[in-house]
């Protein structure tokens, strides 16, 4: 029997510009410059991709995909297509609503606890909500 399955594993990720300074960073090589020889790549610069080494082997990474950095450091790339219908960037929130999430969470209190503590609207309840399933981003003060 098929079962379905989410994703809870969360990653970095940041969307490749085909710089030589960004494929430097990710230790991605021209892939004329690889060791396999000459390809055009459609929708490159120069028609020329480059390659980036992941658990798997390597991988032609293109401009326009996504270098995503997993829970121990690899990389991989992933087409901009696929990368959107499958992450979608984790809430972002301020710092004190971060610090009860992990108060009520180290205390094993239920998420509907902090709504009941806390009067918040509709709109925060569901940011919250999200943050508490999925994870967050702290707010950066300005």
């Amino acid at each position: 029997m098929i079962k379905t399955y989410r994703k809870t594993a969360t990653i970095k990720a940041e969307q490749f510009d085909g710089s030589k300074r960004m494929a430097k960073r990710y230790g991605a090589e021209l892939y004329s410059e690889s060791g396999y020889g000459y390809a055009v790549v459609e929708g490159e610069p120069d028609g020329d991709g480059y390659v980036i080494d992941t658990p798997e082997g390597e991988l032609l990474l293109r401009t326009g995909d996504w270098i995503a950095t997993g829970v121990n450091g690899e990389h991989w790339p992933i087409s901009d297509d696929v990368f959107r219908k499958t992450y979608s960037e984790l809430p972002v929130i301020p710092r004190v609503w971060a610090d009860t999430i992990e108060e009520y969470k180290a205390n094993h209190y239920r998420l509907s606890e902090i709504f009941t503590e806390w009067d918040c609207s509709y709109g925060w309840q569901e940011l919250i909500a999200r943050a508490w399933l999925d994870g967050y981003q702290v707010e950066e003060n300005k």
